[in-house]
C-alpha cells in the first residue's frame, strides 16, 4: 500500500491517428505531464513529429502504432475493408494499451475516431482498473457520413457505438458549449467544456524569426506550381539576405515595401473543407484588382512583374497563399491550382516542421479557415493558433463558429467565394501601410489570442475533473 500510495500518477492518451497532427492531444499531454506532474505514455500512430517541446519532455513516452491501409481491399468491397481495418486496429489498441505500456491511472482518448477506440480502451480500463476519460472533438458518425449518406446502415451502427461506449466513460470533456448542450440533451453525456487555446510558443513572430524563416522556406516559396508566377519571378539565388517578404542591409531586417500579403490556410484536404471557395475567390481577387487598374488580358505579365520587383507600389498587393497540410484531396487541388491563370496571386501547399508552423502564422498577414464542420458542433483549432499567434480570420461560417469568431473584433465569415473575394480586397486596399480595416482585426485577434492560453484553461477546467475521476 505504501508503494502504491507514493507511485507517481500515471495517464495514457490515445489517438488512433497521427500524434503529430493531434495538436489538442500533443497539449493534453504537455499539461498532464507538466500541469498534473503525471507520467504520460502516448500510444497513436506514426507520420509526422510531434512539437519539440513534447518529444524533449522526460515524463512523456510515445509509443507508435503502425497505420493499417487495406487500399487493395477496399477497390473490392468498402464496407469488408472498413471491417477489417476496425478489427485489426482492435486487436493493435489492445495489444498496445495491455502489454506496451505500464498500467495508467486513466486513459484520455480523442474522439473520432470512435471505432474501434472506445471500445478497445472501455474494454482495457476494465481489464487494467483504470478511468477513462473521452475528449468529444466532433463526431465520428457524422465525418463517416460524408461519405456514406447519415442513412447507411454503416453509419447508423456507428452512431449506435460511437453512444454506447461513450456513456461508459467516466468522464468527458468537449471542445464548445454547443457540443456539451448536444451530449447532455441527446447522449446523456454531461462533458465539461474545455475550449482549444493555443500554447505559449505561438506568438506573432519578430522581424528575425520572419527573415530566418523565409530563408528557410526560400525554395519552397521561389519554386511556382507549374510555369511562372508572380512570386517566383523574385527568386534571388545569389542573395542569401534577400526573402519574398524581408531584405537584410547592414545587419538590419525590414519588411520590403512592396512585399506580397501572406495568407495563410491550414486544411487536412478532406471533404468537410471545401477548398474550391478559396481558390474561386483568389481568380476573383485577381480578375477584380486587374479591372480596377485598368489592366487588360492582353498585357505583358512580365512588364508587370518586373515593375513589381522594381518596387512599384499598387492600391491592392500581390497575395501569396501558402496552405499547410496533408490529405487524400491535396493532389487534386494542387492540379487545379496549376491550371489557373493568376497575375497578382500565387499559392503554395506545403508541409511544416512543428516548430515552424507557428513562425509562419506569426508571419501572416490573414489566416483563412474553410472548415465546417460534418457535425457544426466543433470548432476549428487552426482559428485558434491563429488568434494565439495575433492573426486574423476570415472563416467559413457555420452553426457555432461565433463561439469563437467574434465579426468585425478578430475576423470576418463568409459563405461564398465571391463574399471571401470581397474581404480579401477590403482588407487588403493600401495594404501594407493604409490597411484601415485589418489592422483594428489584428489587434482584436492579438487580444483574443493573449486573453488565455491552454495552460490556463487546462489547469481551470481540466485538472479538476483529471483529480475526481482518478480520485
Amino acid at each position: 500500500m505504501a508503494e502504491e500510495a507514493g507511485r507517481r500518477k500515471r495517464a495514457a492518451v490515445v489517438v488512433l491517428g497521427d500524434i503529430g497532427r493531434s495538436p489538442r492531444m500533443q497539449y493534453h499531454s504537455l499539461s498532464l505531464a507538466n500541469q498534473a506532474g503525471m507520467e504520460v505514455d502516448i500510444v497513436a500512430n506514426g507520420g509526422s513529429d510531434p512539437h519539440l517541446s513534447l518529444r524533449e519532455n522526460p515524463s512523456i513516452h510515445v509509443h507508435e502504432m503502425k497505420s493499417v491501409q487495406l487500399s487493395g481491399i477496399s477497390k473490392i468491397s468498402g464496407a469488408l475493408a472498413l471491417l477489417l481495418k476496425a478489427g485489426i486496429q482492435f486487436i493493435m489498441l489492445i495489444w498496445f494499451l495491455c502489454f506496451k505500456i505500464p498500467r495508467p491511472d486513466v486513459f484520455v482518448v480523442q474522439n473520432p475516431p470512435s471505432v474501434p477506440t472506445l471500445a478497445a480502451v472501455k474494454l482495457v480500463s476494465w481489464l487494467r482498473g483504470s478511468k477513462f476519460i473521452v475528449d468529444w472533438h466532433n463526431f465520428g458518425y457524422t465525418l463517416l457520413g460524408l461519405s456514406h449518406g447519415r442513412s447507411h446502415i454503416i453509419v447508423k451502427i456507428y452512431f449506435w457505438i460511437e453512444k454506447h461506449f461513450g456513456q461508459m466513460a467516466d468522464g468527458a470533456f468537449c471542445v464548445t458549449k454547443a457540443m456539451q448542450h448536444e451530449l447532455a440533451q441527446n447522449w446523456g453525456i454531461k462533458a465539461t467544456v474545455l475550449y482549444d487555446h493555443s500554447p505559449e510558443f505561438f506568438h506573432p513572430a519578430s522581424l528575425t524569426e520572419k527573415h530566418e524563416l523565409f530563408c528557410r522556406l526560400g525554395n519552397s516559396i521561389c519554386s511556382a506550381m507549374g510555369s511562372v508566377d508572380c512570386i517566383s519571378v523574385e527568386k534571388e539565388v545569389e542573395d542569401k539576405n534577400t526573402t519574398v517578404l524581408t531584405s537584410k542591409i547592414d545587419g538590419e531586417i525590414s519588411l520590403k515595401s512592396n512585399r506580397p500579403a501572406l495568407v495563410v490556410s491550414s486544411t487536412s484536404w478532406t471533404p468537410d473543407e471545401d477548398f474550391s471557395i478559396l481558390l474561386e475567390a483568389a481568380l476573383m481577387y485577381d480578375r477584380r484588382v486587374a479591372a480596377t487598374l485598368g489592366e487588360e488580358d492582353s498585357m505583358d505579365e512580365g512588364q508587370l512583374w518586373i515593375d513589381i520587383k522594381n518596387g512599384k507600389r499598387f492600391d491592392y498587393p500581390r497575395l501569396l497563399f501558402i496552405i499547410t497540410g496533408k490529405g487524400p484531396d491535396r493532389k487534386k487541388y494542387e492540379e487545379r491550382i496549376k491550371k489557373l491563370n493568376l497575375r497578382r496571386v500565387a499559392f503554395r501547399t506545403m508541409w511544416l516542421a512543428s516548430e515552424d508552423y507557428p513562425l509562419l502564422l506569426g508571419s501572416a498577414d490573414l489566416g483563412v479557415s474553410l472548415h465546417t464542420s460534418s457535425s457544426g458542433l466543433d470548432l476549428p483549432m487552426k482559428v485558434v493558433d491563429m488568434f494565439g499567434c495575433g492573426l486574423p480570420v476570415c472563416a467559413a461560417s457555420f452553426s457555432c463558429i461565433e463561439e469563437l469568431v467574434k465579426v468585425n473584433r478578430n475576423g470576418l465569415l463568409f459563405s461564398t467565394s465571391s463574399e471571401l473575394a470581397d474581404e480579401l480586397l477590403m482588407l487588403f486596399k493600401g495594404f501594407p501601410e493604409e490597411c484601415d480595416t485589418l489592422k483594428p482585426l489584428k489587434d482584436g485577434a492579438l487580444s483574443t489570442g493573449s486573453s488565455s492560453k491552454w495552460s490556463t484553461e487546462w489547469e481551470t477546467c481540466a485538472l479538476p475533473l483529471v483529480n475526481q475521476v482518478i480520485g
